[in-house]
């Protein structure tokens, strides 16, 4: 099984304009993030999927490959579905361009669990500070006995009636798709319950299409904000990060 993680790199930003090629230690953070996710070595090959022709140079200054996106996308999952035309392909994994520190377990886990022929799709989660349990940008995810997704949410979910002490699955935007349950899932309306939560995965759900939950310890650092950035920056010196 061929294994291609699509990194999406839209270089338009609202919180932090131009976030992907602000510097980070000498490189941009879209550098970063496809040059850990290349050490990750849990990849046959790594592609920088854009709109803009700067992240385009800037991978192909570090030898990576690049697809330049034809059209407008809403989301990252349909701008990786367009590469799918020049990526050949079994397993995909949809790399969040703004999370500069990739980790190697955890995109380990993501794909091993595709050793089952079953799954169609997986994702990540974690264990939810119990500060972020209210905050809506924050997605919440119930699973099944066996870790498969039973719906998402902005909201506190499972709600506590009792007011019990309780830890809440929060999910991580990284999903990992065999390759044409990715072409269908792109190609499909938008259901209700993604059209009222927001969240596209919800479109696989109304559809019942089982998602594989994977738990990681791993506490990615997402930039959508110049304190963001601060904070990679502070974490890239304090860890001695070299790429």
């Amino acid at each position: 099984m061929k294994i291609a993680a699509l990194i999406p790199a839209r270089y338009a930003s609202t919180r932090l304009p131009a976030k992907l090629v602000q510097d980070l230690g000498g490189l941009s953070v879209i550098q970063r993030t496809y040059q850990s996710t290349v050490a990750s070595e849990v990849f046959d090959e790594v592609w920088v999927v854009t709109d803009h022709p700067q992240i385009e140079a800037q991978i192909l200054a570090l030898g990576g490959k690049v697809v330049v996106s034809k059209k407008e996308h809403e989301s990252g999952s349909d701008r990786i579905a367009e590469a799918l035309q020049e990526v050949d392909a079994d397993l995909i994994v949809n790399v969040q361009g703004d999370e500069p520190f990739q980790d190697a377990k955890t995109l380990r886990d993501l794909v091993s669990v595709f050793s089952n022929p079953a799954i169609q799709v997986a994702s990540l989660m974690n264990v939810l500070d119990a500060g972020q349990v209210q905050n809506p940008n924050f997605v919440k995810v119930v699973v099944d006995e066996n870790r498969r997704a039973i719906y998402f949410s902005r909201s506190p979910i499972p709600y506590n009636r009792e007011g019990d002490n309780l830890s809440y699955w929060r999910h991580i935007g990284v999903y990992a798709y065999r390759r044409e349950m990715l072409l269908s899932f792109t190609q499909w309306p938008k259901g209700y319950l993604e059209q009222v939560e927001v969240l596209e995965q919800l479109r696989l759900v109304e559809k019942g299409v089982s998602i594989q939950m994977v738990e990681t310890i791993h506490q990615a650092i997402a930039i959508d904000t110049q304190e963001d950035l601060d904070r990679a920056r502070v974490y890239l010196v304090a860890n001695q990060v070299k790429l």
